[in-house]
């Protein structure tokens, strides 16, 4: 599976070790930055440009930054993107079951490694339920999107 990554400064050494998580667990990733430490940095820069691509390839993509919620914000301003900010285990799962949450964002200050690992693996392989409620909310999301 190809998998969108992007973070900032304050998210790219753990973007760095999830990239090699991500390869050695046989994904493809492409990387949209930032591809160096720079304090001077910004976000959306980086953000949007995963979101994009998602949104154009589909698949999933992961974001990331200090606290990861400016990220989720970014990533949903993209038609089609349907990003979460990660909080727990159970919150992974229900965004993809209930929500076919596309994006997952993470923030470096508050996701250990070993923690992000279990959220990423939690994400990918779970599936939508394409329960007709969901479904239908899904498709209410989508008009508003097309209506703004």
């Amino acid at each position: 599976m190809k998998i969108a990554i992007a973070a900032d400064h304050a998210g790219f050494e753990l973007k760095e070790e999830i990239k090699r998580f991500l390869y050695e667990n046989g994904h493809e990733v492409e990387d949209f930055g930032a591809f160096e430490l720079n304090p001077e940095d910004d976000y959306p820069d980086f953000i949007g440009k995963a979101a994009e691509y998602v949104s154009r390839n589909g698949g999933f993509g992961i974001v990331l930054g200090k606290s990861g919620a400016g990220e989720a914000i970014v990533a949903n301003k993209i038609k089609g993107i349907r990003a979460i900010l990660a909080v727990n285990e159970e919150n992974v799962r229900l965004s993809r079951e209930h929500n076919n949450a596309n994006i997952l964002s993470l923030g470096s200050t508050l996701t250990s490694i070993d923690e992000a690992k279990t959220l990423i693996n939690i994400f990918i392989n779970t599936q939508f339920s394409n329960e007709p409620r969901h479904a239908r909310r899904i498709k209410k999301i989508e008009e508003i999107e097309k209506n703004n």
